[in-house]
């Protein structure tokens, strides 16, 4: 099936850290994902690890990756993933956006972070779909689903829009990893589920203090943030949301969802 042959999904994913590579489940479960979705004729990824104000373009020709983390062996710094870049996709969200009064700004020499290429890896192997990043200007879940309402008819180009993010978020509260999941991710992890099941959308923009343990779960939000996105480019289709896959990595939520 062609992308061409009607309007892409959106997605919001659970992107994992680099040593996801070496999970015995997951990287399976991501390639099944986007061996049921149609081909994209381009991926734009909004990652929860790069924040820039205004909104900012990344790589378009040779994209590079960025080792955005530390104290890892060295074959996670190893990985390549030489996607094409998405110039045309570049141009349309330049136009697109400034034509709505959203600001855009260029920084050619910004690659893939690991929210961006950890799961591309495991979804399209091949590095053969042309890539795109874009920034998060904000945290603010009003401004980012406008965001995404904004660059929600991409889709009907083909376009995979995908948020990339953690569904719960909080490494310093992991303090031991046992057979169970804390408390604060399994108590938030069923909250964003029942909100999402009953397209309560009101909630989910007020997570912070409509979300039990919202506070541990995301002492900073910039994780759950790229859902918002996603929320806006899927809002038709907010009905037919379902989770793809669920459960927990380390104690954290690894909920991931496809909207159409």
């Amino acid at each position: 099936m062609s992308a061409l042959d009607g309007r892409m999904p959106a997605l919001y994913l659970s992107h994992g850290a680099p040593p996801l590579a070496d999970d015995p489940v997951w990287p399976g479960q991501l390639a099944v994902w986007a061996a049921g979705l149609p081909r994209p004729t381009a991926i734009l990824m909004i990652s929860a690890h790069w924040e820039e104000a205004p909104l900012a373009i990344g790589a378009t020709q040779q994209v590079p990756l960025v080792y955005d983390f530390w104290g890892f062996p060295q074959h996670y710094y190893q990985v390549r993933y030489a996607a094409p870049g998405a110039p045309e996709l570049a141009e349309r969200i330049r136009k697109t956006l400034r034509t709505a009064g959203t600001p855009v700004q260029d920084i050619p020499d910004r690659g893939l972070d690991h929210g961006a290429y950890v799961p591309l890896v495991e979804m399209y192997p091949e590095a053969d779909i042309p890539v795109l990043q874009v920034s998060m200007p904000t945290l603010d879940p009003r401004k980012l689903m406008e965001i995404g309402r904004k660059l929600a008819p991409l889709r009907d180009e083909g376009v995979l829009i995908v948020g990339s993010g953690f569904f719960t978020h909080n490494l310093a509260a992991l303090r031991q990893i046992g057979p169970m999941p804390p408390s604060w991710s399994a108590e938030f992890d069923d909250w964003g589920q029942r909100a999402l099941d009953a397209q309560d959308i009101d909630a989910l923009l007020d997570f912070e203090h409509t979300a039990p343990a919202a506070g541990l779960a995301h002492p900073r939000t910039e994780h759950f943030a790229p859902l918002f996105v996603t929320l806006g480019a899927a809002e038709a289709e907010l009905r037919g949301q379902r989770s793809v896959i669920d459960g927990f990595w380390m104690g954290l939520a690894k909920r991931s969802l496809q909207f159409g």
